[in-house]
């Protein structure tokens, strides 16, 4: 293969670049050029001490890492690709207390407890208040609207229904969602300036989340209630969570489930707005296939990583034992060699074996079903509540080195 040209420190996690775009034309370049490619970095400059990391952009090379944890861990260094560079050490070393940054077995113990509330049949026990929800949430961002009919589509539809289907999830009450919104702002925004949010506030408000939490499971010890709080805690000792496992896995919910979820909502309506076939075929024959499409187009993660546990080889390139490797999923979900016309917008898209939920493997997404029905339930609503929504201006994209983020999309309901 012959070699990428790129300029000299291009960075894929630069938080300044993926503010400006996903740099699609250089992971093109990559997958043809350079699939596994490794990317100098000042050491510290990511929080972590060494040279830089592997980026891997091939579907297949990002499939394979993720489907074999015993080569590459997500525990020794978190999954997290870059951090802000005044992060210690023992900091990231607190976040191995996630899920996401745990590795078999201990990551399958605490899969097996908590998937009690991702089955099929609690996903679909939520639909009907959900679904009341996402009607309700829409109605009162039309009637929110500016006298020229204009409102911001993040803050009054796609932040909400992903809050609310944690809170129903887990019995928080409604009234305190707004805290649980605040406090994952701050955890996932520490790379934008604008949110004025340093580790220290990131950090604080994860020990909000965690305490939060830890309250709540207490509340559930003493009185049980019919929610998945109860099932994972009450019987402590007996295969459930203790308090601290509760607390930090609502932390994986608080990011994972809501930055998400959300930032696809968001990056779904401005797909649908800048291709006015789609929205007009989504309108009028609601495909199924709709969530996935979205999912694959936004990819919400444009990247995690994981660390070799021993010298290996992928995509032709030698891997040494403690290496980091970024799997860029941003990258993966537009592999010409897996998807037809990947650049295309196309919610009728069958297959679509994107990697937006992971590569599959022991961390793939386990709120996938409930995503999906989120992502379904809005869009219908504002189909039938907001069919001539039009886009106001361009969106205002989040300063992050991992997250595909939008913090604003200025939408109007107003005919041009």
């Amino acid at each position: 293969m012959s070699c990428p040209h790129l300029p000299e420190g291009f960075d894929f996690t630069d938080p300044d670049l993926l503010q400006a775009r996903i740099p699609h034309p250089e992971f093109a370049q990559m997958r043809q050029t350079a699939p596994v490619w490794w990317c100098a970095q000042p050491a510290g400059i990511s929080g972590f001490d060494d040279e830089g990391y592997w980026v891997v952009t091939r579907h297949a090379d990002v499939k394979y890492v993720s489907t074999h944890p015993e080569l590459f861990s997500s525990h020794t260094n978190t999954a997290v690709i870059r951090f802000n560079e005044s992060i210690s050490r023992d900091q990231i070393e607190v976040q191995k207390l996630i899920m996401l940054n745990m590795d078999p077995p201990e990551h399958t113990r605490v899969r097996q407890i908590v998937q009690r509330g991702f089955t099929p049949r609690a996903v679909r026990s939520l639909e009907q208040a959900l679904r009341d929800r996402a009607r309700s949430i829409v109605e009162t961002a039309l009637a929110a609207a500016d006298d020229d009919g204009s409102f911001d589509f993040v803050t009054n539809i796609a932040v909400e229904l992903p809050l609310q289907a944690i809170a129903e999830l887990i019995g928080v009450p409604q009234e305190d969602r707004s805290k649980i919104f605040d406090w994952s702002n701050k955890m996932a925004a520490y790379d934008d300036p604008e949110y004025a949010i340093t580790e220290e506030v990131g950090t604080e408000a994860a020990m909000e989340i965690v305490s939060y939490s830890m309250n709540l499971a207490a509340a559930r010890k003493e009185c049980p209630a019919q929610d998945i709080v109860s099932q994972l805690v009450a019987a402590e000792g007996k295969g459930n969570l203790n308090s601290d496992e509760f607390g930090f896995f609502v932390i994986l919910l608080a990011v994972a489930g809501n930055e998400t979820t959300r930032n696809a909502i968001s990056h779904g309506m401005h797909a649908f707005l800048t291709h006015p076939d789609q929205w007009e075929l989504y309108k009028r024959e609601r495909p199924e296939t709709t969530a996935e499409e979205i999912v694959r187009w936004a990819t919400p993660v444009v990247s995690f990583q994981r660390t070799a546990t021993q010298d290996t080889e992928l995509g032709g390139q030698q891997i040494k034992k403690g290496d980091r490797v970024g799997l860029f999923y941003s990258s993966a979900n537009n592999d010409p060699e897996v998807f037809e016309n990947p650049e295309t917008f196309d919610i009728s898209r069958d297959p679509n074996p994107h990697l937006g939920f992971g590569g599959g493997g022991p961390h793939f997404c386990l709120g996938k079903s409930l995503a999906v029905m989120e992502i379904n339930l809005i869009f219908n609503a504002i189909a039938d509540v907001l069919p001539d929504l039009r886009l106001v201006g361009d969106p205002r994209r989040l300063r992050s080195a991992w997250l595909n983020g939008i913090k604003q999309l200025q939408v109007s309901t107003a005919a041009s």
